[in-house]
């Protein structure tokens, strides 16, 4: 595998809100964020076609980057924040801002990395990637309790090509709604120059703690996490090379996913839930299934829960607020036309379980909960993103970026789904294996539509 050069870092900055405009704040955290407190950050990667020289870069880009940041974080304050893990389980993790906290924020050029290589669908070399995804900062660690920075920023210049925009995030600090609400307003004041338009809209963040409190859930997590433990060996995690590892990009249009859905409904008759995701999270599901080994197999995804909560809850909450939903099976069950049926029967049945009983999502939680107290020792595939979100639409004055990829997929084999760029019924779905695996999974997913 070759080793790919570091870029070269033009500008350092920390971006703050800007004086005096967000004050101390503090943000309790509840169940569904104490879920996340050991899972490995989140990194995802933009990519904007755009022919710039560095002058440019430099002179402009950067600029309106930092200043179009700065007032973004003052409505959005805990992505400059930190997450404080205290030693005992009594006392528990909360998102913490002081004035004057930032975002760590790094400016780099690339010229040994291939703007359009990089923006292809077929499988490329993961650490490729790597360099451009921003990692955390390292965690203050004193006697009274643990600092952990929350999110940073990269962006990369290809000089007459385009630049990637990488931002990685402590998986506490929200979950996918979250980080759109933040991106969608972050661009929108790209855009502009103001928070004006951003503000007429009346998407500020809900940040009011309206999750019922749920003890059993909260000591389920807080144990799996083993808070107190964080004070002597908590690191954050990052992805680095060298690895066999390949990533390639997938797309079901609409009209393949409608002729799966006719097949399934056509096999399964009496199955309640046949959906474009259902039919492309049980095609995925049946072909890495195909270059496993006989194993039992989890296949797992995560349901917003602000709708489905009593009372329900604000689409504008900020923080963690998703349960999941989840099959199982043997790999061989799972193989072939049948066994895509099978897995697309299993996902449809336990997604139209939780949807449809009132208490679905807070037993599936509570599953969960059982899951990682006892450590989850049964192989999973889980998926990132989610089609709902319009991450293609983030756009920051350049237009819509020309691709997408969720970098950190590569920690634990998920796939990564969103809606197409071109067409929002198309899904693109990312996946990161082991190469040889990688070549006998392109075969069958291409043999199998």
């Amino acid at each position: 595998m070759a080793s790919f050069p570091i870029l070269s870092v033009l500008e350092e900055y920390r971006v703050s809100p800007p004086a005096t405009t967000v004050g101390d704040k503090l943000l309790p955290l509840t169940y569904f964020d104490f879920m996340c407190l050991r899972h490995p950050p989140v990194h995802i990667l933009f990519f904007y076609e755009l022919s710039i020289t560095q002058t440019q870069f430099v002179e402009t880009i950067i600029p309106n980057l930092r200043h179009s940041l700065s007032i973004t974080l003052q409505h959005f304050y805990p992505f400059a924040g930190s997450l404080i893990v205290y030693p005992t389980s009594t006392k528990k993790p909360e998102i913490r801002y002081i004035e004057g906290d930032s975002v760590a924020v790094k400016f780099a050029e690339c010229n040994d990395l291939h703007f359009n290589k990089l923006t292809e669908n077929h499988p490329r070399d993961c650490e490729m990637f790597y360099h451009l995804i921003p990692q955390l900062d390292q965690a203050d660690k004193t006697s009274d309790f643990t600092k952990i920075p929350v999110f940073s920023v990269q962006v990369t210049l290809f000089p007459n090509s385009g630049i990637s925009i990488g931002m990685t995030n402590h998986h506490c600090l929200g979950d996918a709604s979250t980080r759109f609400s933040f991106l969608n307003a972050w661009t929108s004041i790209a855009r502009s120059g103001t928070d004006e338009s951003f503000l007429a809209s009346g998407t500020l963040p809900y940040y009011d703690r309206v999750v019922k409190n749920n003890k059993q859930l909260e000591e389920s997590y807080l144990k799996f996490a083993k808070v107190e433990s964080f004070k002597e060996k908590y690191a954050p995690r990052n992805l680095c090379g060298p690895t066999d590892k390949v990533r390639a990009t997938f797309v079901l249009p609409r009209t393949v996913l409608n002729r799966l859905k006719n097949l399934v409904s056509t096999q399964q008759p009496t199955l309640a839930y046949v959906s474009s995701f259902t039919v492309a999270c049980g095609y995925m599901w049946s072909c890495i299934a195909s270059t496993c080994e006989d194993q039992m197999q989890i296949f797992s995804f995560a349901i917003d829960c602000r709708v489905r909560m009593n009372p329900p809850i604000p689409a504008a909450y900020f923080g963690n607020c998703v349960g999941g939903c989840m099959a199982m099976e043997r790999t061989t069950r799972l193989t072939g036309k049948e066994g895509f049926v099978t897995a697309a029967k299993l996902i449809g049945e336990s997604l139209y379980k939780t949807l449809t009983d009132k208490d679905g999502i807070v037993k599936e939680i509570e599953s969960f909960g059982d899951l990682f107290s006892n450590g989850i020792r049964t192989p999973m595939i889980g998926v990132s993103g989610t089609p709902k979100l319009k991450f293609y639409d983030m756009d920051f004055g350049w237009g819509k970026p020309k691709k997408i990829e969720t970098i950190s997929i590569d920690y634990n084999g998920s796939i990564s789904m969103n809606a197409c760029k071109e067409n929002n019924e198309d899904l693109e779905i990312g996946v990161c294996l082991p190469n040889t695996q990688m070549e006998v999974f392109v075969r069958l997913f291409r043999d199998g539509l």
